[in-house]
């Protein structure tokens, strides 16, 4: 069985899928390990590293994809990469399913098993596998402290010479992986937290970290069955935006991580929140490659809006490479060694992570979102 580990193309994606400690782990277990040259440098993991792990290095990335029986990335693989799958090999990846159902179709035409990482049940068995709430835990962390650093003032309260500081006030609405880290990381730099989510599931989860849980009463069901929060209707997000409007007002930092998975994000922040926030004020938007739950949002930028600056983070895992990769390396290793049985791929679709995550096989396109968010693109 050969295992190719690819070195990312995109832009400013610094992670790779495989860190040398569990390419040692691979190869201990039987499997041929490949990795294209420079794949970890974006995080510090050198040739020789991988090499020294039992690990081949290749020089021609089209040869090692050709010859891959199994290939792991990070991010999608685009179209001028895939040309170079054999049919039947296999891909684990994230590969954004519902929001890129054009790549799944290409996977299915070339008949290559497609594995979506974000299709990962949210269980206790998978949750060693569950490399979206990995990354989305890094991306929480970061958000914080970019925030703190754009904030133009101190998170903490501190007592000078010059008199008492009052800490800074944050803002965190979702609390989901990146919203529960968020709050986290804000309280530990010593700032007055508050999470807002429509779940009210997750209200203990928000009041252990130390930060004050912001309700709102919606008369409708407002988590879906993998436990992420759903789409609600418009009267319930009227009513949303009215709670959430108070509370940014009065926020030195608003975090938003609000997202519907192959939907345009909800717009949760106004144009005329911003204009009451005190001038200074930071938002950072995690939804901003998804539309932005903040008006004025432009991914991968820094914006000021009303004299409030956004900013419209952009894979913030990257930044953090190297742990990020630990992380999604865990991950996606656990998964292969679960997919794999007697050295050969294991396609059991009674077993429930086995058929959310698999999204393609044998030319065909399994899940029925995938299929039913191609309707209109071939239209």
């Amino acid at each position: 069985m050969q295992i190719a580990i690819a070195k990312e193309i995109e832009l400013e994606e610094r992670r790779v899928a495989v860190v040398p400690e569990l390419v040692a782990k691979l190869v201990k277990q039987g499997l041929q390990v490949t990795v294209a040259s420079g794949a970890g440098e974006g995080c510090y993991y050198s040739n020789q590293a991988y090499t020294e792990a039992g690990a081949t290095i290749s020089t021609d990335t089209i040869q090692m994809w050709q010859n891959a029986d199994i290939l792991l990335k990070v991010r999608p693989p685009q179209s001028s990469e895939l040309q170079h799958l054999k049919p039947g090999s296999t891909v684990i990846s994230f590969l954004d399913p519902l929001g890129k159902p054009q790549l799944i179709q290409e996977l299915s035409q070339r008949r290559i098993n497609g594995f979506s990482l974000e299709m990962m049940p949210r269980t206790s068995r998978a949750q060693s596998m569950d490399a979206l709430s990995s990354q989305a835990a890094v991306a929480g962390y970061q958000a914080v402290l970019l925030a703190a650093a754009a904030l133009p003032r101190f998170f903490p309260m501190l007592t000078t010479a010059a008199g008492t500081i009052k800490p800074a006030k944050v803002f965190v609405i979702g609390a989901g992986v990146a919203g529960l880290q968020a709050i986290a990381t804000a309280r530990r730099l010593g700032a007055i937290v508050e999470g807002f989510d429509i779940r009210p599931a997750v209200k203990e989860e928000v009041q252990s970290l130390g930060a004050k849980f912001i309700e709102v009463p919606l008369q409708e069901d407002t988590a879906g069955a993998n436990g992420y929060a759903k789409e609600i209707s418009r009267s319930a997000q009227e009513l949303t935006q009215q709670v959430i409007g108070e509370h940014v007002k009065t926020a030195d930092v608003v975090i938003t991580t609000a997202q519907v998975p192959g939907k345009k994000a909800p717009l949760l922040v106004t144009e005329e929140m911003i204009a009451q926030m005190q001038p200074g004020s930071v938002i950072v938007d995690l939804a901003a490659e998804q539309g932005g739950n903040c008006a004025g949002t432009q991914a991968g930028r820094t914006v000021q809006v009303h004299g409030v600056t956004v900013l419209g983070v952009a894979n913030l895992p990257s930044e953090v490479s190297v742990h990020a990769s630990q992380m999604y390396s865990k991950n996606i290793c656990t998964f292969l060694q679960y997919l794999l049985k007697d050295g050969q791929l294991n396609l059991d679709f009674t077993d429930d992570i086995i058929s959310s995550t698999c999204v393609t096989t044998g030319g065909e396109i399994r899940n029925d979102r995938v299929k039913s968010a191609l309707i209109p693109v071939n239209a």
